[in-house]
């Protein structure tokens, strides 16, 4: 890198004799002495007031500009220098690119600068151009892998979450298809009871029916029974009467109840009437007593 200093040099001295006239002599001076005082901006300037335009000025122009850092300006500066050493020029173009961190247009500028000139230096910055050249390739197919790990990442995680996404989704369409299921189940549970409460209803309805007509029958066998006791009780009482109407007669015949008087036969009657309703079968004692009363009294009576 030294070496454009000395080039550099070397050309503002050989500037003044070669396109400075009288009235440019002064402003090359100037600039000379701004260049050498280190203000590098100032020289440009004042190399680019002057009016005569050719290859030096241009190159005089770029070693301005690439001294004060500005190496956009000495790259153009320096292509339009074309006529001076340009092994020089393309060393210095070399350098600009390097400054600028673009490698591989340094590497070019230094490989055709020793096209014309083999120089250490050149080989040197040769050199540096392509270690920094593969660093700088290095360090992007670094940054692009990165670039694409996260690219990959990010699409992995926006993967997942539409996988869960999805799952949840899912699941919630499972929640939901399980609780219409088990709505219809409940839907369909509650038709199927209905008919069975419908049965139970109908049997609960034939079972009462069971059992009124079981009352019923019972009722109406409890009626034929007491009809039945009622037609025996009839029979009974029929033939109760008749036994005591046979007893009647027979007492009728017997001479002792013909011997008893009118009011005595009327009483007997009488008694006999109340004994067949209260249904006691049985000749009461008194009824005894006074046949024998009759007797007696029959005894001590005279007769007919």
């Amino acid at each position: 890198m030294k070496r454009s200093t000395i080039i550099i040099s070397g050309i503002c001295l050989l500037s003044t004799v070669s396109y400075a006239g009288l009235t440019d002599f002064k402003t090359i001076k100037e600039a000379k002495k701004a260049y050498e005082s280190k203000d590098y901006s100032k020289s440009a300037a004042l190399f680019n007031s002057l009016d005569k335009k050719s290859s030096q000025k241009s190159y005089d122009i770029g070693n301005a500009y690439y001294k004060a850092n500005k190496y956009d300006e000495a790259i153009k500066a320096y292509e339009n220098a074309k006529g001076v050493d340009e092994a020089v020029r393309q060393y210095n173009l070399g350098n600009c690119y390097y400054q600028k961190g673009d490698f591989e247009k340094a590497v070019e500028a230094y490989k055709e600068s020793l096209k014309y000139k083999d120089d250490p230096d050149t080989r040197n910055n040769l050199e540096l151009a392509k270690k920094k050249q593969e660093e700088k390739q290095k360090q992007q197919q670094n940054q692009k892998d990165q670039q694409n790990k996260d690219q990959n990442n990010q699409q992995s995680q926006k993967n997942d979450q539409q996988q869960n996404q999805q799952g949840q989704n899912k699941e919630d369409q499972n929640n939901q298809e399980r609780s219409k299921d088990q709505n219809q189940n409940k839907e369909n549970k509650q038709k199927s009871n209905e008919p069975d409460q419908e049965d139970e209803s109908r049997q609960d309805k034939q079972k009462k029916q069971q059992q009124s007509d079981q009352s019923a029958q019972k009722e109406q066998e409890k009626n034929q029974e007491k009809q039945k006791s009622d037609q025996q009780n009839g029979s009974d009482q029929k033939q109760k009467e008749k036994s005591d109407q046979q007893k009647d007669d027979e007492k009728s015949q017997n001479p002792q109840t013909a011997q008893m008087s009118k009011e005595e036969q009327l009483k007997a009657q009488e008694l006999k009437r109340l004994l067949k309703k209260t249904g006691d079968q049985k000749m009461p004692t008194l009824m005894y007593q006074m046949g024998n009363a009759k007797q007696q009294r029959s005894e001590d009576a005279k007769p007919w």
